[in-house]
């Protein structure tokens, strides 16, 4: 299966509710690799990489999860594919 990467922007009750370790916990299941960052305008910023299956299922996990996230949009993209990267991070 071929690897695709896409930039996620969740707006919404994202930040100071656990999102980006939520983030790492599901792609962890999802075997998907990438990172999450907390943004200056109160947005979370994911890079996820992985097969589009992979990739479905991380992002369904995001939406079912933690009770305090509140998604009220995604802006998605998909961007070239990081060859080097091998894990999951939160970035500060």
């Amino acid at each position: 299966m071929e690897k695709i990467r896409l930039e996620l922007h969740y707006y919404g009750r994202v930040q100071g509710v656990g999102f980006r370790y939520w983030a790492h916990t599901q792609a962890i299941k999802a075997k998907v690799t990438g990172w999450a960052r907390n943004e200056y305008d109160g947005s979370v910023t994911v890079q996820v990489q992985g097969t589009r299956d992979q990739i479905e299922i991380f992002m369904q996990g995001i939406q079912t999860g933690n009770r305090y996230i509140r998604i009220r949009s995604i802006e998605k993209r998909e961007i070239p594919v990081d060859t080097t990267e091998r894990r999951f991070g939160v970035r500060y």
